[in-house]
Order: structure tokens, then sequence, then C-alpha cells
């Protein structure tokens, strides 16, 4: 029966985090290949970019980013050591902690410069 406890909400946040790694990846690997067709459209969407929607979207591909990477971490802990299991509550409260902490830092260091359009 789901209850909606730890493990579950893990599960469902790497699998959303990955999704958005994977989306991220693609929509990087088709602007970079939009160089074959000239320097003008490979411009006018990193012109695009700049815009302040995608560098919020940035925030969150970061703090999608630190959440897998560490969680993954977490995962190989409870695969690779038999006391891993024990703490896997206190450790993805530990992940947790430090995405919203990056992505703290990382809107610190973006928002400014959003709002003073650089």
């Amino acid at each position: 029966m789901y209850r909606g406890r730890e493990g579950q909400w893990a599960f469902l946040l790497h699998r959303l985090s990955g999704l958005a790694i994977l989306f991220y990846l693609l929509l990087h690997v088709v602007s970079i290949s939009l160089f074959v067709f000239g320097e003008d459209p490979y411009k006018a969407v990193h012109d695009l970019y700049d815009f302040w929607l995608f560098r919020v979207g940035l925030i969150f591909v970061t703090a999608a980013v630190v959440y897998h990477a560490f969680n993954g971490l977490r995962l190989i802990v409870m695969d690779f050591t038999g006391k891993g299991v024990a703490y896997q509550r206190q450790m993805w409260y530990g992940v947790l902690g430090l995405s919203v902490v990056t992505m703290v830092y990382v809107a610190y260091m973006v928002l400014p410069r959003i709002v003073q359009g650089v």
C-alpha cells in the first residue's frame, strides 16, 4: 500500500530529476547542433536563453542535478553497505537539505542578474 514515506518520495524525485536532466541535455544538444545551419539560427536560440524564464529554469536544473547525484550516492551506499538501509531516511533528508541549500545559493547568484536584466 502506498503511504508516501521517504523512500517513495526519494524514488519519485530521483525519476523526475533524471527526466529533467535528460530534457536539459536534449535541449542543449539541439541548440548546439543548430550551428550546422549557420550562425544566425544558433545566435537566435542562444539569445532566447537570456529570457528570464530560462534563467529560472537553470536554478531548478541545477537543483535537479545536485539531488540526482547525491541521491544516487545514497543509493550506492544503501546497496553496497549493510548499514545503509538503516539510515536511508536520514541520508535522504541530508540529500534533500544539500539540494535545497544548493538551489538557494544558485538562486542567490542568478536572481540579481534576472532583475538587473544582465
